[in-house]
């Protein structure tokens, strides 16, 4: 029974210090006016160096579903892969003009697009020639440390010790602001915090629906 009992004792005083040593950054973004920002990507850089390769970057997935692209925001480091699979029972068309990736993919159904690399740091956004109302936007960070807020507007990330730059973007903030916050994580110590308030254009209700 002793032998058990150190043996309890033993494990639980393992995962207390597994927990203990786990460091990284808690944040919490919300607009001018104290409400929460869900969907704000935030992405993490070492200070004065770059950041570690951390792998072969994770692939991500968007679908298009009741004619729109879901989700509408994602967030991948640079080198990942999209699929971009189409759930509807019509085709789609999709696009991107901007520079950080720029790909034309003709009309298709199902599980027919070519998955697209993003291999270049910056903001992309979607679109369908078909359904002008299809919108989407893919940031790609030069880190692998990264996020998105939840309903809440709230992230997390784990990270090593050490100095960050810690960055917020959302695809509604006016002229584009990414405002960054320095901030130091210490190993096993309680999470290091960051607030974000970003100013944000006013938002564009659709009164005409969603044109299924």
């Amino acid at each position: 029974m002793h032998c058990v009992s150190r043996y309890v004792v033993l494990c639980c005083n393992l995962l207390a210090a597994a927990s203990a040593s786990a460091s990284g950054i808690a944040v919490q973004v919300q607009d001018a006016a104290g409400k929460v920002l869900p969907d704000t990507v935030i992405y993490v850089e070492p200070e004065g160096a770059a950041a570690a390769a951390g792998g072969k970057p994770a692939g991500a997935q968007i679908e298009q579903k009741g004619l729109k692209f879901m989700p509408l925001v994602s967030v991948v480091q640079v080198g990942a892969t999209i699929n971009f699979p189409n759930n509807d029972k019509v085709r789609h068309h999709i696009y991107s003009f901007s520079p950080a990736h720029k790909f034309d993919q003709k009309l298709y159904s199902g599980q027919a697009a070519s998955p697209q690399v993003f291999d270049k740091a910056g903001t992309v956004v979607l679109g369908c020639n078909i359904h002008d109302k299809m919108i989407a936007y893919v940031k790609v960070v030069d880190t692998p440390y990264f996020a998105k807020t939840d309903g809440a507007g709230a992230a997390r990330i784990e990270l090593p010790a050490g100095k960050y730059v810690v960055k917020a973007w959302h695809y509604n903030t006016v002229g584009g602001a990414t405002p960054e916050q320095a901030l130091t994580v210490k190993a096993g110590a309680e999470l290091s915090t960051a607030i974000f308030k970003l100013p944000m254009k006013p938002v564009v209700v659709d009164d005409a629906g969603s044109g299924l």
